[in-house]
């Protein structure tokens, strides 16, 4: 088989960041970079820093990525986009558009002979009570039907990078580059405690894949089973790689990537 590949968190357009163009770009030359040894490419959610798609209206910008997704799937490249919390909104543009297949929940897939759980993780073994009401407050169809029909695009996009840039500057002083706090221990560590008691009805998961927390982190939770979490595209420039028989979690360094 061709490779598999697992990216997430490019934040695509924060406010908060500076040269997004050029992150924009490096993406770019990522995915063009493995385009032609890619069977498939999972993208597990805030690739952008705020989505949110009108009946006739999407956010501005982001034409070289969405450009090189098309070519990917253009050329028989399997993309899989799953919404996190800061892209919740995707309806169909990015299938309708680009070939992109749009996930809005946790997905467990069959590769070789592995099996994978993929999601974006917001909301997997947090206990964070206002997070959790945000969360389904974003997700309520009605409030979502409001917001489209209600609130002009124009306002409607500019509130939600001004709150994402708001979120992201509010924790800086107290965040690593890639904008969470730092690795806080196989006990702490909210997707490994839910990968963990995941795994104990569903022991036959080899790989959970998780994006979210900024961090670069690839644990052994048994002799089968691993728990991996993808860094980012902010600072890290992070990404796994599954070519049948080994995984990988990388760095890209432009004109290298492995395998």
């Amino acid at each position: 088989m061709k490779n598999v590949y697992f990216i997430s968190d490019a934040h695509l357009g924060s406010r908060a960041l500076k040269h997004t163009r050029q992150q924009e770009r490096r993406l770019v030359r990522f995915l063009d970079e493995i385009k032609d040894k890619a069977q498939a490419v999972y993208m597990l959610g805030d690739m952008f820093d705020f989505w949110f798609e009108y009946s006739n209206v999407v956010p501005m910008g982001y034409t070289r990525f969405l450009g090189k997704v098309s070519e990917l799937t253009d050329l028989g490249v399997e993309v899989h986009f799953f919404t996190g919390n800061h892209d919740i909104w995707c309806r169909d543009y990015l299938t309708r558009e680009c070939g992109v297949v749009v996930h809005h929940e946790p997905m467990t897939i069959a590769l070789a002979d592995k099996t994978f759980l993929l999601a974006h993780g917001d909301g997997l073994g947090d206990p964070d009570k206002k997070f959790k009401f945000l969360r389904a407050v974003f997700h309520y169809a009605p409030c979502q039907w409001l917001f489209r029909w209600f609130i002009h695009p124009d306002f409607g996009v500019e509130f939600g990078l001004r709150w994402a840039k708001h979120s992201r500057l509010k924790h800086e002083p107290y965040l690593q580059d890639g904008g969470d706090p730092g690795y806080m221990g196989e006990d702490k560590e909210h997707l490994v405690l839910y990968a963990k008691e995941y795994l104990q009805s569903h022991p036959d998961i080899n790989f959970f894949i998780f994006g979210h927390r900024h961090i670069e982190l690839d644990l052994m939770l048994t002799h089968s089973s691993r728990v991996v979490i993808l860094g980012d595209w902010v600072s890290q420039c992070t990404y796994a790689v599954y070519d049948g028989e080994n995984f990988y979690l990388e760095n890209y360094v432009e004109g290298e990537t492995q395998p």
